[in-house]
């Protein structure tokens, strides 16, 4: 008999008001979201250059709906295409879930493009900012799926396994969410957070943004060997999955970015901002 650890009666509900219920899966991207402005200001502050707090102020909006249209749109064209082109609509009905990481990334770098260039600076000057936040939201997004009993992984007979109760199969397996919480988040905020204070590395512009994508990919690629694949995609070529796929280009991109730091040149802050 294989044992497995019970899996924790936990509500996906963290607050009910009457009808409006508010979700673990959507207070972790508002807390995330939180965090990443509340770091990248403490990043930036005082340091004379832009993005000024001012700035970051202004572009949480922006990266807020860079995350839910990118992360709506990856989900719809690369992993449940053939459910919306069936039902259309159900691509607004976000409060039904779906929602990708690399959809959600996409769609910040169009933000951090579109916003940088529209205030004068580089990109990869607001680029290296939010990768030093990006880990948090991260580690809460997993936990969250935790929460939700999904994104479980492949059958194990480890003594640590659990059996989710979303799991129809009802087999012992790996807490992927949780192993992916570590190492997308907790292993690689750690990473960045040590490199960040080199002021070394800091000046090369644009290498703290190449080394969480390199990260990001890595861990990634690592937590799918334990994660289930989806169940509308399986495997695909080579025993790959969609979520390793997506992120070889993540890997490349990163490798090159650092070599090819810096990009750019600072920008100084105005003196009211500066002087904050």
């Amino acid at each position: 008999m294989i044992l497995a650890i019970p899996f924790p009666d936990l509500d996906p509900v963290a607050l009910a008001l009457g009808p409006i219920s508010i979700k673990w899966y959507g207070l972790a991207y508002a807390v995330g979201i939180a965090f990443a402005l509340w770091y990248c200001v403490r990043l930036a502050r005082n340091s004379g250059l832009r993005p000024t707090e001012d700035d970051l102020g202004d572009f949480v909006v922006w990266a807020a709906g860079g995350i839910l249209i990118g992360g709506r749109l990856f989900s719809i064209l690369f992993y449940n295409l053939d459910t919306y082109l069936q039902d259309p609509l159900e691509a607004l009905r976000v409060w039904h879930g779906g929602m990708s990481f690399h959809g959600g990334l996409t769609g910040v770098i169009v933000a951090i493009l579109l916003f940088s260039r529209r205030r004068g600076f580089s990109p990869f000057a607001l680029g290296d900012l939010v990768a030093c936040a990006a880990p948090v939201g991260l580690l809460l997004g997993r936990l969250a799926n935790f929460v939700n009993a999904e994104l479980w992984g492949r059958p194990t007979d480890v003594p640590w396994a659990m059996i989710f109760p979303t799991d129809p199969a009802g087999l012992p397996r790996h807490p992927s969410q949780l192993y992916q919480a570590a190492l997308e988040g907790v292993l690689l905020f750690a990473v960045i957070f040590f490199l960040a204070r080199n002021p070394v590395i800091r000046s090369r512009t644009g290498t703290l943004s190449g080394i969480f994508l390199i990260g990001y990919a890595i861990a990634r690629m690592v937590g799918e060997f334990f994660r289930q694949p989806d169940a509308q995609l399986g495997f695909l070529a080579f025993g790959t999955t969609m979520g390793q796929l997506l992120s070889v280009p993540m890997l490349i991109i990163g490798v090159w970015m650092v070599l090819r730091a810096p990009f750019g040149r600072p920008v100084p802050a105005p003196a009211r901002a500066a002087g904050k």
